[in-house]
């Protein structure tokens, strides 16, 4: 059983606006979508999926309507590992303060991973949790 992962944003999007179906990121969302591996989903994290994807520009990439894109995020909702926010204390921030959220729910669930594409991430991960690429949770994910 693959640990559970932490999808970001940026994993979500580019999974909903990828022309090629086979790749990591799509295999990504279509797992979320399909309930094929546990993930956590926080109401901070859901709330960043929705007002990213309603974005203008990309919104005009994805070509979604608002309730489809409602539908999509009530399927990772019915899927996921759902984790209150508690005021947790990390004692570690994010090298971005916009992702002290993925910090927090990170150390809701112990062994649980970061799948993202954002390379400040990956290069600075807390020192509670492991942080992978989209291409290594698939592997993770195969294997």
């Amino acid at each position: 059983m693959p640990p559970p992962a932490v999808i970001d944003t940026n994993v979500v999007v580019g999974g909903l606006l990828t022309h090629t179906p086979d790749s990591p990121l799509a295999s990504i969302v279509d797992g979320m979508l399909e309930g094929r591996f546990p993930f956590l989903l926080s109401p901070s994290l859901l709330n960043e999926y929705r007002s990213v994807l309603r974005r203008p520009r990309i919104a005009e990439r994805h070509r979604l309507q608002a309730e489809h894109i409602e539908q999509v995020l009530v399927r990772f909702v019915l899927n996921a590992m759902w984790r209150e926010e508690a005021q947790l204390e990390t004692g570690v921030r994010a090298p971005d303060r916009g992702d002290d959220h993925l910090w927090v729910l990170l150390r809701c669930q112990a062994g649980a991973v970061l799948v993202t594409g954002d390379r400040l991430l990956i290069e600075r991960p807390p020192p509670f949790a492991s942080v992978m690429t989209p291409s290594a949770f698939v592997t993770l994910l195969g294997s």
